[in-house]
């Protein structure tokens, strides 16, 4: 499994419903677990800044971190963005070989 973050930014449509974040928030990630099964999550944050949202997960492949990101821009996410993550100690093997 790889490790990805997705960082979502809200459209202004979905942050003036801040009150029902708690709802639409448990909506995305049924579907997201029913339409990849396969993808788990190990961190989601709120952030202040750029983006809205943060979560740390791992999916088998690009195409299926794709999925996550597809789902939440349905769901009302503006922007999506699905970025890899390289475990530290596994970088610095990395740059030994190089």
């Amino acid at each position: 499994m790889q490790t990805f973050v997705l960082m979502t930014k809200l459209s202004p449509e979905m942050s003036a419903k801040m009150k029902n974040r708690e709802q639409l928030g448990r909506q995305w990630l049924d579907e997201v677990k029913h339409k990849c099964p396969e993808v788990k999550f190990i961190a989601h944050y709120a952030l202040l800044g750029k983006y809205d949202f943060m979560d740390i997960y791992e999916a088998p492949d690009a195409i299926s971190a794709t999925k996550v990101s597809l789902i939440s821009r349905e769901n009302g996410a503006m922007q999506a963005e699905s970025w890899t993550a390289i475990p530290y100690k596994q970088f610095l093997t990395l740059i030994n070989e190089c």
